[in-house]
């Protein structure tokens, strides 16, 4: 399976798909990069006159690049439109705000998949290769 097949089965679609790019991935962890658009259409209230990624989106960016094209090609055929990825926890850290067309790498290390439930440990970083987010993300197939 290619990159852009796990992005393909991703069951998401724009404007709340938050992958743009799989740089790297192996059963151990995924790479992957999104810019944030400055039409996304959160950015006219978060906050007035300076506007910022919320930490639900950054989370949600982390969850679907770090946890769920992880999951796709860790389970492979096993996924499908009847079953998913859904999110069971996360425990996230900001350090850094994202503003309006920053692009963002998110890295992402499995810390165990068993019994349905993957666990992994998720940094986001930054253009200038800064941490913007660091924590966990589980989720368990459903």
């Amino acid at each position: 399976m290619n990159y852009q097949d796990i992005i393909s089965k991703l069951p998401y679609s724009k404007p709340f798909l938050f992958v743009d790019e799989i740089t790297h991935l192996d059963e151990n962890g995924v790479e992957g990069n999104y810019t944030f658009d400055e039409n996304l259409e959160f950015y006219k209230g978060h906050f007035k006159d300076n506007p910022i990624t919320p930490g639900v989106i950054l989370t949600e960016t982390m969850a679907q690049i770090g946890l769920v094209c992880l999951g796709i090609f860790i389970l492979n055929k096993e996924v499908s439109k009847s079953n998913s990825i859904a999110l069971t926890s996360t425990d996230i850290e900001f350090l850094k705000p994202v503003f309006p067309n920053e692009k963002v790498r998110v890295i992402s290390e499995k810390v165990y998949f068993r019994f349905g439930k993957l666990k992994c440990k998720v940094i986001m970083k930054n253009h200038n290769n800064e941490v913007v987010c660091t924590g966990t993300i589980a989720g368990m197939l459903v």
